[in-house]
């Protein structure tokens, strides 16, 4: 079982490859990944763990220490680790490949596509480091691997937000006959979700809050920011509505437009570039359904980001709460 803990220290080093930016968290769960495919692998013999020389930074270090035998090291060989992924499912077994989502969906990208969706491989991708979750600059800063991979078909694509969700989505998506991209936030993660009231499904969207005003739309780690945008909006007594999407693909088009139904103000919260990620998705359901409303879209603009602090970052480029909050504000008639 993973340790929750209380952790109120901003995450302030530049590059910090090693923990998930727990800025402002009220509590964090060690390791969620490892630990949830500790379990569902205690259940199941036929689960895997691979990944390229990056067990100890995706968490897998976890699942190696308990399933030596299940364990797989590929080394720096990112279209090995998904090939060998897809092979190893061919013959019945369930393998959880590890590796940065720069490396799996830049680097891999064929292998994915061809070797592993094409034939409806059951891979699961768990990549690492997604958007502005390190400071390392272009070459490290996974903002377009969404894009990518609702691209392709066949393809499940989930962005989870915290802690408590990826402790659901790892069952989940081992329970999933199929090739599966997960998002992964490592180390300390922040838990936002409650456990106990929370439950994630593949291809479901989550309404966290009701909202006549405005709808923030998020996935991933932005819907957190999302949450403490409703609140400072809440003081201005502006009614936010906050749905959660964190499967990208099946995307729940019936959830979004029955929100967008009701609420004509919309913005948009993604840990990803704004384009090919959750607000195309969220305007072309619009778009095909007829609708017409009022959409900002907050998330990385169409360029590579510097290196720095995460919360300098976050700031430079506009992810925070403030920033959700003034988008809201924007689109009110």
């Amino acid at each position: 079982m993973a340790r929750i803990t209380s952790d109120k220290a901003a995450s302030g080093v530049t590059g910090n490859l090693l923990a998930s930016d727990t800025t402002g968290a009220a509590a964090t769960m060690a390791a969620p990944f490892g630990h949830a495919l500790v379990q569902v692998a205690e259940r199941n013999p036929r689960v895997l763990g691979l990944t390229a020389d990056l067990g100890k930074y995706t968490d897998l270090h976890v699942f190696a220490e308990r399933f030596p035998e299940r364990f797989l090291q590929i080394g720096m060989a990112e279209q090995n680790l998904i090939g060998v992924a897809a092979g190893l499912a061919r013959t019945g077994f369930t393998p959880f490949a590890t590796t940065y989502c720069v490396f799996a969906t830049r680097r891999a990208y064929d292998f994915i596509a061809i070797g592993a969706a094409l034939g409806k491989a059951n891979v699961k991708i768990i990549a690492g480091l997604p958007g502005l979750t390190t400071g390392y600059g272009g070459t490290h800063q996974g903002i377009e691997d969404l894009a990518l991979m609702r691209s392709v078909p066949n393809l499940v694509v989930i962005d989870p937000c915290d802690a408590t969700e990826i402790a659901q989505v790892v069952p989940a998506i081992a329970a999933y006959e199929g090739p599966v991209y997960m998002r992964l936030l490592r180390g300390q993660v922040p838990v936002v979700l409650d456990p106990a009231g929370y439950r994630f499904e593949i291809g479901k969207a989550r309404l966290l809050h009701e909202g006549a005003d405005v709808a923030l739309l998020s996935t991933g780690l932005m819907t957190g920011r999302a949450l403490e945008a409703r609140n400072l909006l809440a003081r201005e007594k502006i009614q936010a509505a906050v749905l959660h999407v964190s499967t990208l693909k099946p995307f729940d088009r019936e959830g979004v437009l029955n929100l967008l139904g009701r609420v004509k103000a919309v913005v948009t919260a993604e840990n990803h570039v704004i384009t090919g990620g959750l607000a195309s998705a969220v305007a072309d359901a619009v778009a095909d359904a007829g609708l017409s409303i009022r959409l900002k879209r907050v998330g990385i603009p169409d360029c590579f980001c510097e290196s720095g602090s995460i919360p300098y970052l976050v700031k430079r480029y506009h992810l925070d709460a403030d920033s959700i909050a003034a988008a809201a504000r924007s689109v009110l008639p």
